[in-house]
């Protein structure tokens, strides 16, 4: 007996995965938001839960949450809206993000095979350092509320948050959530036959044809000359003294940013 939450924003140009431009036009990545979130919500509606809730930041829920719940986000940080999911919650919950659409019934199914008296909770790594799933038995949003976010250690913190409150944590495999280029291709890799594979194979497809490169900076392709950054900008010691995004932007935006020297 387990309720399903899936966390979402509306999947608007410039509200959603904004660090995917560029090298992607805002509307581009707010289409691979939807499939995306897309994605993951059917995954979830096979699931057996009791209820299954769409906890909605936004105007217009996507139509595979279509018969779901809906439970409009509280306004607050991150953690305040997470917080306020769970103390809404009075049964055993599982609340799922929507970046990782390479999420498979499968790699849920121990939520959903019973508690029983050995597992208080189920945590979800990403690879980012933050989650993708979080499982409380007996939710409470006192677990969450405080927990720095969208950090490195993000991850880390909750994982010891939940263990100092006593609680025997079961692990769901590691994930790579969506917030650059470089993870929408592993992402696509992995999953190509899902919604967000076919649509970011449309992207690229797309950028193809108007010779735009949607691969992760590679320098000597930037500056065939570039045997190290100080060849590619003179007070280039990292990537970030170029552009404070530079490692997610494509190289034809790197090289229109800092200039091909002779």
């Amino acid at each position: 007996m387990t309720a399903i939450v899936v966390i979402a924003k509306e999947c608007l140009p410039g509200k959603v995965k904004t660090r995917l431009h560029p090298p992607l036009s805002l509307e581009q990545a707010a289409e691979l938001a939807a499939a995306s979130l897309a994605d993951t919500l059917t995954v979830a509606s096979r699931l057996p839960a009791t209820r299954h809730i769409l906890a909605f930041d936004g105007v217009t829920p996507p139509p595979e949450a279509s018969g779901w719940e809906i439970l409009p986000q509280t306004g607050g940080a991150l953690d305040e809206r997470l917080a306020a999911i769970f103390d809404h919650l009075n049964e055993p919950t599982l609340l799922l993000g929507m970046d990782t659409p390479q999420v498979s019934a499968e790699l849920l199914a121990p939520v959903f095979s019973g508690w029983g008296d050995e597992t208080d909770a189920w945590f979800g790594p990403a690879n980012d350092g933050g989650f993708w799933a979080l499982g409380l038995k007996n939710p409470t949003g006192a677990l969450l509320r405080g927990i720095p976010m969208s950090r490195p250690d993000t991850g880390a913190h909750q994982l010891r948050r939940l263990e100092r409150a006593g609680l025997t944590v079961g692990l769901l495999p590691s994930l790579t959530d969506i917030d650059t280029i470089t993870d929408a291709h592993a992402v696509a890799s992995i999953a190509p036959d899902s919604r967000f594979g076919r649509a970011f194979e449309a992207v690229q497809a797309s950028a193809r044809r108007g010779d735009v490169d949607l691969h992760p900076v590679d320098l000597h392709a930037v500056h065939p000359r570039a045997a190290d950054l100080d060849a590619v900008h003179p007070r280039a010691a990292d990537l970030d003294a170029v552009h404070p995004r530079a490692a997610d932007l494509s190289s034809a935006d790197l090289l229109a940013l800092i200039g091909e020297r002779s």
